[in-house]
C-alpha cells in the first residue's frame, strides 16, 4: 500500500510540475503575445483567466496534508481561508472579512447580519445579475427595483423617490464595475436611516476617489467566479468594520461550536451571540482559497492592462455616430474587465443584424434587447412581483451592447474588435439608406 502511494504522488508531481512550467512559459497572459496574430473566436472571449504557479504550490500542500475543511487545524494561520481573509483586511483597508462559497452567499448573510427581516424592503438597481434581488428574496425581503442612468449606475433621484418607511436597506449593486455617486448615496442613506450594503462582485480593484469600492457601506460583498478579476470557479467575501455584524455572519456561515476562535476576530460578541444564530454552511473551503489567495498580488496587474485596453477600444469606438459610450467619472479607477455601450439610430431588428453579424467575425458581443432569457433583465425575473414599469432602464438597456475584455487580448485584439464593430455598424447604415 505504501508503494501505491509513493508511486501515485511521484506520478501527481510531476504532472503538476509540467503545468507548472507551462504556466511560467506564459507568464500569467501578461507579456506580449509572438507569432503571428490569430484573430480572436467567440470561446476566446470567455476563457477564464490563467492560474498563477504559486496557486499549484498551494493546492498541491493542501491535497499531500488533506486538510480541505477550513476549520482543520488549532488556530487561524493553520487554515487558508483564515490567512485569505486576513490577507484580503489587508490589500481592502478593512477590519474584517469572511470568505464564503459564493458572492450571493455574502449578500445573503450581509442582509441578515445587518438586521433585515421577512417583509423589509429593499432597494436595488434595475440594471443587475438575478442572484442579487434573489438574495433579497432569500432573506424573506422584497426586493424594490430603482431605475439606472446612462452610466449603468443607479439614478439617485429615482432612489430618493423609492425610499418609504417600509425601506431597511439598500443593496447597491455595482453592474459590470460601473461605480455610481458614491457621496450622494452615502449621505442619502445617512439621512434616511437605510442600511447600505454594497455588491461589488465586478468592482475588485476599482477605486472612489482612492477608496476601495466596496468598502463604503456597512458591508461589501466581492465575487471570485471565474469571469471576476480572481478567478476561483466559485467564491465570495463579506467585508466589515463593523465588529458586531462579522461575528453573526462567521456564525451565521456555519462557525459552530468554538470554531470561531479559528478565525482572525477577537470579540465579546462571540459569547453573546453563541447559539443563537443558524448556521447555514456556506463556508469556503482550503482549496478554493489556495486558489484564489495568490491571485490578490495580480488584481493591480490586470487593472492596469483592462484600462489600457478599454481606453484604447473607446477612442476607436468613440468616432461612431451610432455608439454611446458612458462618460467615465473622474472621481473612478475603473477596474473595466467588460465593456457596455448604447447603439443609437438603430432598431431591435437592426441591432439584432448587428449582434448576429459581429458574431459571424468571432467577436463575442451581446445586444441585451435581443439575447432572449438573459439574467440580468428585471423584465425576465418572474419570482416576484415589480409593480414599476421602469420605462428608463429598459430603453437603455434595449440597445445596449456587452461584451468581456479578458486580460489575455492586446492592441492588435483590442484594434481587430473595434475594425469588425465598426465596418459592420457602417455596412448596416449604407444598407438602410440604400
Amino acid at each position: 500500500m505504501l508503494l501505491q502511494c509513493i508511486v501515485f504522488w511521484s506520478f501527481y508531481v510531476l504532472k503538476v510540475n509540467k503545468i507548472m512550467n507551462k504556466s511560467r512559459s506564459n507568464k500569467d497572459s501578461l507579456k506580449k503575445p509572438r507569432g503571428k496574430f490569430k484573430k480572436p473566436g467567440i470561446d476566446d472571449f470567455h476563457k477564464a483567466d490563467p492560474m498563477p504557479k504559486d496557486v499549484f504550490l498551494r493546492v498541491n500542500k493542501i491535497l499531500k496534508n488533506a486538510n480541505l475543511f477550513r476549520y482543520i487545524g488549532n488556530k487561524p494561520a493553520d487554515s487558508e481561508t483564515a490567512l485569505l481573509e486576513r490577507d484580503f483586511t489587508k490589500y481592502l483597508g478593512v477590519k474584517y472579512a469572511l470568505a464564503l462559497n459564493s458572492c450571493s452567499s455574502a449578500m445573503f448573510l450581509s442582509l441578515i447580519s445587518c438586521g433585515v427581516r421577512p417583509g423589509d424592503k429593499v432597494l436595488v438597481p434595475a440594471f443587475t445579475f438575478t442572484a442579487v434581488p434573489s438574495a433579497i428574496i432569500h432573506a424573506g425581503a422584497v426586493p424594490v427595483l430603482v431605475e439606472c442612468n446612462e452610466r449603468y449606475c443607479i439614478d439617485v433621484d429615482d432612489l430618493r423617490k423609492k425610499i418609504s418607511s417600509e425601506t431597511k436597506a439598500l443593496l447597491l449593486s455595482h453592474m459590470r464595475g460601473h461605480t455610481a455617486d458614491l457621496e450622494r448615496i452615502v449621505k442619502l442613506c445617512k439621512e434616511k436611516n437605510i442600511i447600505l450594503i454594497e455588491d461589488a462582485a465586478h468592482s475588485l480593484g476599482v477605486l472612489w476617489n482612492g477608496q476601495p469600492v466596496g468598502t463604503f457601506g456597512k458591508v461589501g460583498c466581492y465575487s471570485f467566479q471565474s469571469y471576476k478579476i480572481i478567478n476561483g470557479g466559485e467564491g465570495g467575501l463579506l467585508v466589515t468594520d463593523d465588529e458586531e455584524i462579522i461575528v453573526k455572519a462567521i456564525f451565521l456561515s456555519g462557525a459552530y461550536e468554538k470554531m470561531y476562535e479559528k478565525h482572525f476576530v477577537k470579540s465579546k460578541f462571540f459569547e453573546l451571540y453563541k447559539n443563537t444564530l443558524p448556521a447555514f454552511n456556506l463556508r469556503l473551503h482550503n482549496i478554493s482559497a489556495a486558489i484564489i489567495r495568490p491571485q490578490i498580488k495580480k488584481i493591480e496587474d490586470k487593472v492596469a492592462i483592462y484600462n489600457k485596453n478599454y481606453k484604447f477600444l473607446i477612442n476607436r469606438l468613440a468616432t461612431s455616430k451610432n455608439i454611446s459610450i458612458p462618460k467615465i467619472d473622474p472621481r473612478e479607477r475603473m477596474a473595466p474587465d467588460s465593456i457596455q455601450f448604447k447603439l443609437c439610430n438603430l432598431s431591435l431588428k437592426e441591432a439584432k443584424e448587428f449582434m448576429n453579424k459581429v458574431r459571424d467575425k468571432g467577436v463575442s458581443l451581446y445586444v441585451f434587447g435581443v439575447h432572449e432569457d438573459n439574467a440580468r433583465f428585471f423584465w425576465n425575473w418572474k419570482y416576484f412581483q415589480n409593480s414599476f414599469p421602469l420605462e428608463k432602464t429598459r430603453n437603455l438597456l434595449e440597445l445596449t451592447c456587452d461584451m468581456r475584455l479578458p486580460v489575455s487580448f492586446r492592441k492588435v485584439h483590442i484594434d481587430y474588435i473595434a475594425d469588425v464593430i465598426l465596418s459592420v455598424l457602417n455596412d448596416i447604415k449604407k444598407n438602410e439608406k440604400n
